[in-house]
């Protein structure tokens, strides 16, 4: 291959190369002000709901099926009548407290519980 074939080549190389170093890099100033950044500053801050600590169904003195799902913060529990149903959300005082809520109540944790149900009355239930 004869050198003055390459000339051309390695000029065009090194003019690319120059062109590069010359141009500024665009800068793109794309912050738009917040329209609620001042009321997100003020809010107070979000807790997290507690995650589920225990997960059980017990079976009634009535031969029903309860599903409690006892929550971390010991002092709530969701309480179904049906496995995919909505829950009910039970709130305690303390903390191994019984759980409470419109006539609902649920005592205990573990193998068993006394569960009030509106119009069920109370009833032992295992799990």
């Amino acid at each position: 291959m004869k050198p003055y074939i390459l000339f051309p080549f390695a000029a065009a190389a090194l003019m690319s190369l120059l062109a590069c170093g010359q141009s500024q890099p665009e800068v793109v100033d794309n912050k738009a002000p917040d329209p609620i950044a001042e009321q997100a500053a003020m809010a107070t801050p979000v807790a997290l709901p507690p995650s589920v600590k225990d997960s059980r169904s017990y079976r009634c003195k009535d031969n029903s099926i309860i599903y409690v799902d006892f929550l971390a913060d010991d002092k709530s529990a969701n309480l179904r009548m049906e496995k995919m149903g909505a829950p009910t959300t039970l709130k305690a005082e303390a903390p191994g407290g019984p759980y409470k809520l419109d006539g609902y109540e649920l005592v205990g944790h573990g193998t068993s519980v006394t569960a009030t149900i509106p119009g069920k009355g109370t009833q032992a239930c295992k799990a």
